[in-house]
């Protein structure tokens, strides 16, 4: 996986991804929530840059499991402490969180490597709001 600057748009950026591809792919309904969030916009990128940062996920994704797409529910715990721990900021760990809380609810079903991912994000930033914002 590459590595991004602590507390970076990117950094951010990437944990959504990884909560995009948490149940091994993505629907057209969260690509839309992520449209009527301004997701990228609340995370201070451009929607081009933050495409690229989903795609160079997926790239990475691809090569850690050797071409086979396994989603990000298959990332090893030492890999997700680390993409984890370049988002310090209780600020912006509560807005990551929340954007992907709101992505990962908008279909009405919760995946396993959903529902790992929430807990996660809950261990991680326990400071931040449990209501997600309305997708």
């Amino acid at each position: 996986m590459r590595t991004y600057r602590t507390d970076s748009p990117e950094a951010a950026a990437r944990l959504l991804a990884m909560a995009l591809v948490a149940d091994g792919h993505y629907a057209i309904a969260e690509i839309k929530a992520l449209d009527r969030l301004d997701a990228p916009a609340r995370l201070g990128l451009t929607p081009e840059a933050f495409k690229q940062v989903i795609d160079h996920f997926c790239e990475d994704l691809l090569l850690a499991s050797h071409g086979e797409w396994l989603g990000s529910a298959a990332i090893d715990a030492t890999t997700r402490r680390r993409l984890f721990a370049e988002v310090q900021s209780a600020a912006l760990g509560a807005e990551v969180r929340s954007l992907c809380e709101a992505v990962m609810l908008c279909d009405g079903h919760l995946a396993d490597g959903e529902t790992a991912l929430l807990d996660e994000l809950a261990r991680a930033w326990p400071q931040a709001t449990t209501s997600p914002p309305a997708a």
